[in-house]
């Protein structure tokens, strides 16, 4: 965690110094997003332009029609007032992808292996609990074992329908549309929104905020990621920091599992290293960050700008650590493949339950 901050010696000093350092946590989330507009904001126009044209989109809504799981229930935002606009406040649920590419020379020598394409490696359900003070991030193994709905394609054609394919593989064959469409089809939960992060970009984003610091319960030595660790705290660039999320044979029993409890700990790692960097007294430091975090990023037509993604880390903002959970989907091995996972019901539907 952070360093220890000085308390007061008045009965109620140390409870407010928790208080402050919980909430900073994940304000600093919302106020990196928002800082993005203090640049435009100044003056600098090519800056603004330059980090909205970074972001790539896909639309979704289009292309998935009204076929869907039914929105969840809106709630009136909070802190309206006649002369602000109000932030946004009901409940939400966003599907973030990890796209691990394997092409190209850099990717390689990233980690991605000798394979070609394109794989969602980790995927993670957010979902935003009305007013926007608690949070819960799903992860769902990539190794699931799922039907596979038929998805729409670009071309105008379509996928057919796969039984008992990997979940991971709704990404490789139809793209982001058909992660969306297959997420809904298991979980019966609306996803309002997408948001993708490019590997490679997140290895960037890392170096750019200057590391971030990580404990291993146990030595890690995976020659596919690359990754040697011993047990204990490291301080690790953003090579290292992406061959930890993507490290599984090193750990446990080399499944994908063990991969997940990486991924989300690292997750915490970052936004306390957002939390710890005053990006908003460094302009230049604030603008280098912003330029490889939204040059990694692919979201749906509805998060495709930066006033977009403002408007959401700033909802963010009363949003504790305290409050955020982080939960795998129950599952089980698979009857039919020993290296695989199936949903462990009922244990499975009533989560994802909790997020409509």
């Amino acid at each position: 965690m952070g360093d220890e901050e000085q308390t007061s010696d008045d009965d109620g000093g140390a409870e407010r110094q928790v208080g402050r350092r919980s909430s900073r946590w994940m304000k600093a989330v919302g106020l990196t997003l928002a800082g993005t507009l203090v640049i435009a904001a100044g003056g600098a126009g090519y800056a603004y332009w330059h980090l909205n044209r970074n972001i790539k989109s896909v639309d979704i809504n289009s292309a998935l029609g009204d076929n869907r799981p039914a929105k969840t229930q809106s709630l009136p935002s909070a802190g309206a007032s006649a002369s602000a606009t109000p932030l946004p406040s009901e409940a939400l649920n966003i599907l973030v992808l990890g796209s691990d590419s394997r092409s190209g020379k850099r990717n390689q020598a990233l980690g991605g292996g000798s394979s070609e394409g394109a794989r969602s490696d980790t995927a993670m359900v957010v979902h935003l609990d009305a007013g926007r003070k608690k949070a819960t991030i799903v992860s769902i193994p990539r190794d699931t074992l799922v039907t596979r709905p038929s998805c729409p394609l670009a071309d105008g054609g379509s996928t057919a329908v796969a039984y008992g394919v990997m979940f991971n593989t709704a990404y490789s064959v139809g793209g982001p549309v058909c992660a969306v469409k297959t997420v809904e089809s298991m979980t019966n939960v609306r996803m309002d929104h997408y948001l993708e992060v490019d590997f490679a970009g997140f290895a960037d984003l890392v170096d750019a905020l200057g590391g971030v610091t990580v404990t291993t319960e146990e030595d890690i030595h995976d020659d596919d990621s690359h990754l040697d660790l011993e047990a204990g705290e490291h301080h690790l660039d953003g090579t290292k920091a992406l061959a930890l999320a993507r490290t599984r044979h090193g750990i446990g029993d080399g499944s994908d599992l063990g991969r997940i409890g990486l991924q989300q700990t690292l997750v915490k790692a970052l936004l306390r290293q957002i939390s710890s960097t005053n990006l908003l007294t460094s302009p230049a430091k604030l603008y280098k960050v912003a330029d490889v975090a939204t040059a990694s990023l692919t979201t749906d037509t509805g998060l495709n700008s930066l006033s977009e993604l403002m408007g959401l880390g700033q909802s963010l903002q009363g949003l504790s650590a305290d409050e955020l959970k982080t939960v795998t989907m129950p599952v089980v091995t698979a009857p039919s493949d020993a290296n695989r996972v199936v949903a462990q019901e009922p244990e499975a539907a009533e989560l994802w339950a909790t997020l409509r």
